[in-house]
C-alpha cells in the first residue's frame, strides 16, 4: 500500500473518527432515553450522519487511490436518508396505534400516564375507538 499524501489522509481519518463518534452517541441515546418517542430520534440520526461520514471518506480516498472521481457511495447516502426517516416514522406510528389501544403502563411502566397522543385523557368508562 501507498503512502497516502497528509492533505488526503486528514479529512479521511476525521471523517472515519467522526462517524465513530457520531454512531456511539446514537446508540448511547438509544440505550439512554427512556421515552420511545425521543428514544427512536438518537439511533436514526446517528445512523445517517455516521454511515454519511464513512462514506464521505470512502469517496475521497477511493477517488484519490483509482485517480478519478468514485461517486458510487453516494447511492447508499440517498437511499439511507430516504428509508431511515421512513422507517422511524412507521415505527412512531405504530407506536401511537397501539397506544390508542393499550395503556402505556402495559408496555412503558417508568413513563406517567399516556404518552402525546390527541385522546390524552379519555373519558372514564369510554372506549378509544368509536367503533369499539
Amino acid at each position: 500500500m501507498s503512502n497516502l499524501p497528509w492533505w488526503i489522509a486528514l479529512p479521511v481519518a476525521v471523517l472515519l473518527v467522526l462517524s465513530g463518534i457520531i454512531s456511539l452517541v446514537g446508540s448511547l441515546g438509544l440505550l439512554r432515553l427512556r421515552h420511545f418517542y425521543s428514544r427512536i430520534h438518537a439511533p436514526t440520526l446517528g445512523n445517517t450522519l455516521g454511515v454519511f461520514c464513512m462514506l464521505m471518506s470512502i469517496i475521497i480516498l477511493s477517488s484519490f487511490l483509482f485517480s478519478r472521481p468514485i461517486l458510487h457511495p453516494l447511492i447508499i447516502s440517498i437511499l439511507l436518508i430516504i428509508t431511515s426517516p421512513v422507517t422511524a416514522i412507521f415505527l412512531m406510528r405504530a407506536a401511537i396505534k397501539r397506544e390508542l389501544r393499550q395503556r402505556l403502563a402495559e408496555y412503558a411502566p417508568d413513563e406517567p400516564g399516556y404518552m402525546s397522543v390527541p385522546s390524552k385523557h379519555p373519558v372514564q368508562g369510554a372506549p378509544l375507538h368509536p367503533d369499539e
